[in-house]
């Protein structure tokens, strides 16, 4: 009986630890903080926001938001793992949008002469802006706000020169409109699909492709990194090119969506990307985080950002909602960097 009762135990005791040792590995994941802090807003403005939220046309109203900036957050995550920063995207979108409304609005071009114009443009700026953060040995936060700035300055400067205008209207294709600027029941913009496409692709590049542990290790130690043979240059390039070239996309679905393109647009999607990227579990530092985080990330963004407006509150609070949202990710991702750490030490000893 004995004997009975200590194999029993014998059989039990792996089953439970190795149950807490999965529950553990699993709370240090980068994502874990953003998926608690979604549920929690989404629980939050299902119950002060009523029906109306949890609608179709109160998932609509977040979902087309957090699309566009999700397309956007994405590839910012990439580089803030590889520890970038790129800032310029606020004036990749305007700059994309006027050179596809310009090209086959003002001038009569086939929509993919426009749009093939557009995303090769966002290409170009993602390049100038790897090649002289490589070049000049400055932060890349520093590059990019000047780059941001002579995009502008050149979008505006062209758009008055060849238009007369700041702003340029388009009338898209139906395949174009159907593919970029499409309302499906009249409500879910297209761009969402687009959004679960480059978080799919970006999703393999990051954790299954060898690119993955690149970019991790670029943030870790850019030195290291390159002393163990990953090629950090063309790898920085392109990550910049591919965030350009995502600033560039939205820039061309908000052309085709309302059908005109204007100088004074797309700046807030600099820091509302941002925050979604750090509020997905992404250290500011580098070398910590995920796809999936961001996904997270730029989900409870937008529930907040869209969510206010189904309550009574001040719309005001919106700001004040993301603000402390801001805070707490922030504290969060230090604090699950530091368990992964410490569980990653455990298990090497």
């Amino acid at each position: 009986m004995a004997l009975a009762t200590q194999n029993k135990v014998a059989t039990t005791m792996p089953a439970s630890v190795g149950f807490r040792a999965s529950i553990g590995r699993l709370s240090r994941r980068p994502e874990v903080g953003s998926f608690l802090g979604m549920i929690a807003v989404f629980v939050f403005f299902a119950i002060f926001a009523g029906e109306v939220f949890v609608s179709a046309a109160g998932f609509a109203s977040w979902l087309n938001v957090a699309a566009e900036i999700g397309i956007v957050a994405l590839p910012i995550g990439l580089l803030m793992i590889a520890g970038e920063l790129d800032l310029s995207v606020g004036a990749v979108i305007p700059a994309s949008s006027l050179t596809v409304a310009i090209i086959s609005g003002y001038y009569g071009a086939p929509d993919s002469v426009g749009i093939a114009a557009a995303l090769i443009m966002g290409l170009l700026v993602g390049f100038v802006n790897g090649y002289l953060v490589l070049r000049t040995g400055v932060p890349s936060l520093i590059v990019t706000i000047g780059v941001m700035f002579a995009v502008m300055g050149l979008t505006l400067g062209f758009a008055v020169l060849l238009t007369g205008s700041t702003s340029t209207a388009i009338v898209p294709h139906e395949l174009s409109k159907a593919l970029f600027g499409q309302f499906i029941a009249g409500m879910f913009q297209v761009t969402i699909f687009w959004w679960i496409l480059f978080a799919a692709l970006l999703a393999y590049l990051l954790h299954i492709s060898p690119y993955g542990n690149w970019i991790f290790a670029m943030g870790g130690d850019r030195v290291s990194a390159r002393n163990a043979g990953i090629p950090t240059e063309r790898l920085t390039i392109s990550l910049f090119m591919i965030s350009s070239f995502c600033a560039a996309f939205v820039g061309v679905s908000q052309a085709m969506v309302y059908q005109s393109a204007q100088v004074a647009a797309g700046q807030s999607f600099i820091f509302n990307s941002i925050m979604c990227v750090v509020i997905g579990g992404v250290l500011l530092t580098g070398g910590f985080g995920s796809i999936i985080g961001v996904v997270l990330g730029t989900i409870t963004f937008a529930m907040v950002n869209q969510g206010i407006f189904f309550t009574s509150f001040d719309p005001n609070m919106g700001s004040v909602i993301i603000g402390a949202l801001l805070l707490v990710a922030v504290l969060m991702n230090d604090t699950f960097r530091k368990m992964a750490l410490s569980y990653s030490a455990k298990k090497k000893n």
